[in-house]
């Protein structure tokens, strides 16, 4: 199979196409053939070796986290229970679902359990659906375990990208007010999400006052560096400060270091919300499969909207 890989740590250029083992599925898994796969901060992480794992990794090392696809080989018992023994869906070939499956997502085929899939819906796009599960899940973990709920006065770092976009949504849902930090050309796409946003940079405390005079309860950090100073200095109980990027200084700030908790009930609901029309996700740029050199390149600009895919036909 095609897969983008790398064979060391680098910048995007580490990035080729690759031609790779298609892999086979084992029990209680199945083989998808992914038709599009997001692109995400954490990738280009683990493209610098900045993630570890806990292993020595062994390369050609595929990339990506989330995908989207239409299952084209099962495996022992694949469409009976999940891992935790509960009933599941059943996945038959030819079913069209989205999921998770950490290094491995960037190829033409994916093996993975089936409590990590869920059925896609019917008219979620492609691109959509590859880059959904991880930015939708983070953020949906990250509101609950900072508590988010109605009276809330919440500010998001980064909020017009792939997380902050499903977190200003849920937090409008739940009845927070939200106030989002982004560059200036993305404040109307915030203000249509229903955020009331804010430039970064400096002066960014004073601004942010000045839209809550009451002050700001809880703080969602996906930005990191003066981003989370900021969110210290505006929320007086650090318990509901967190971060999900500068895990490194959270615990000397004595804020949250969030990690998401995916499950496949979690992934259901949210996309459940998607079809009810209830939460947005925007693609903003596509690449094929053998240019996965300059998504990662557009991942490292900044300032981005929404969510970056591969598409693989």
């Amino acid at each position: 199979m095609k897969a983008a890989a790398i064979n060391a740590f680098g910048g995007p250029e580490v990035v080729e196409p690759l031609e790779l083992p298609t892999p086979e599925p084992g029990p209680g898994q199945v083989r998808v053939r992914v038709r599009a796969a997001g692109v995400q901060p954490v990738d280009g992480a683990v493209r610098r070796g900045l993630f570890h794992t806990g292993t020595t990794p062994e390369f050609p090392l595929t990339i990506g986290n989330d995908f989207a696809g239409v299952v084209d080989r099962t495996g022992e018992d694949a469409d009976g229970f999940r891992a935790d023994g509960s009933p599941a869906d059943g996945f038959p070939v030819g079913a069209e679902v989205l999921g998770w499956a950490p290094m491995a997502c960037h190829a033409e085929y994916v093996v993975v359990p089936v409590d990590q899939i869920v059925a896609k819906p019917a008219g979620m796009p492609w691109e959509v659906a590859g880059a959904f599960s991880a930015s939708a899940q983070t953020a949906h973990t990250a509101l609950e375990l900072l508590g988010v709920g109605a009276g809330d006065t919440l500010l998001v770092h980064a909020a017009a990208g792939g997380v902050g976009t499903v977190a200003v949504q849920l937090a409008r849902a739940y009845g927070a007010t939200v106030i989002g930090t982004a560059s200036p050309r993305n404040h109307d796409y915030l203000r249509s999400l229903g955020a009331l946003p804010v430039a970064y940079g400096d002066g960014l405390v004073e601004r942010v006052r000045a839209l809550a005079p009451r002050g700001i309860t809880v703080a969602l950090d996906a930005a990191g560096g003066a981003a989370l100073d900021a969110s210290v200095e505006l929320v007086a109980d650090r318990d509901r400060i967190g971060t999900i990027v500068d895990f490194d200084r959270a615990p000397a700030l004595g804020v949250r270091a969030l990690r998401t908790r995916r499950s496949a009930a979690r992934l259901s609901a949210l996309t459940g919300l998607w079809t009810e029309g209830r939460l947005r996700v925007e693609v903003s740029r596509t690449f094929p499969l053998e240019r996965a050199a300059d998504a990662h390149r557009a991942i490292e600009t900044g300032h981005g909207r929404g969510k970056i895919a591969l598409v693989m036909g």
